[in-house]
């Protein structure tokens, strides 16, 4: 409950000083939209020429895309703020003042800021989830809205721990900016079904950078479409991202130059 109300407390003053400046946030939801309608006229152009991409149909396309665009809402809103904040702090050495506070490090430096119009994303990927839903005229079971919530949070936890992971570089290579960049090459497969790829690539985006556990198979979940073994293994490798993340952070700590040194 501490660690809700701390967030809580963030969190509204990120909402205001955002509605310091209310015709600009209105202008980046706008974009927001914008985006997302430019990713959908892309899908659709394919599926001009063809009646399925791979063996998903249109509307089931449209839910990947849905949650491509819920993820990259999540990354833009928590994680990109965050990362940049602390890169800055080990550079100045200013994250002393972090350390040194009577709270989990890893906890105030990877959740503490929000870009709160960033969330726009993920409510539009959701509203694309529920439309595909209704184009397939599909209506999920409580079993498959449980197993796709659960498909969420596991995914959800994998992008956290990888975002973990490149921050923790800063600790020795201090300029990391671009490693960022290096993931959002990777992300962009998500915005199609993973099993298009053929190969190599396929194994690369299932199980090196596991972009299938982040959109294509939270999508199979909800269709009935997910076998539990490979479900089990994205918990697992959830599990296991976190902790190896957790560790890894703890122990770039160490290397850590304050500014007192």
């Amino acid at each position: 409950m501490r660690y809700l109300k701390l967030l809580t407390i963030f969190y509204k003053n990120s909402l205001l000083r955002e509605l310091e400046y209310r015709v600009n946030f209105l202008a980046n939801a706008l974009m927001s939209v914008f985006w997302l309608a430019w990713g959908i006229a892309g899908v659709s152009v394919f599926f001009m020429h063809r009646k399925t991409m791979g063996d998903w149909t249109y509307a089931e396309v449209l839910m990947v895309v849905g949650l491509f665009t819920f993820f990259q809402g999540v990354i833009e809103a928590l994680l990109r703020p965050n990362v940049g904040t602390v890169i800055e702090q080990i550079r100045d050495g200013t994250l002393d003042f972090v350390l040194t506070k009577p709270v989990n490090a890893q906890f105030i430096t990877s959740l503490r800021n929000i870009v709160i119009w960033r969330l726009v994303d993920v409510v539009i990927g959701l509203f694309v989830i529920f439309y595909g839903l209704t184009q397939l005229h599909v209506t999920p079971t409580l079993a498959q809205i449980g197993f796709f919530a659960a498909m969420i949070v596991s995914a959800l936890v994998m992008v956290y721990s990888i975002w973990l992971l490149m921050v923790s570089l800063a600790f020795w290579f201090v300029k990391i900016d671009n490693i960022t960049e290096l993931f959002y090459a990777f992300y962009e497969a998500g915005r199609y079904p993973v099993t298009i790829y053929r190969g190599a690539v396929r194994v690369l985006l299932t199980f090196i950078v596991p972009i299938a556990f982040i959109t294509t198979f939270p999508a199979s979940a909800l269709l009935g479409r997910l076998d539990l073994t490979t479900a089990l293994i994205g918990f697992a490798f959830a599990g296991g991202l976190f902790i190896a993340s957790n560790r890894f952070w703890n122990f770039a700590l160490r290397y850590y130059s304050s500014a007192s040194s």
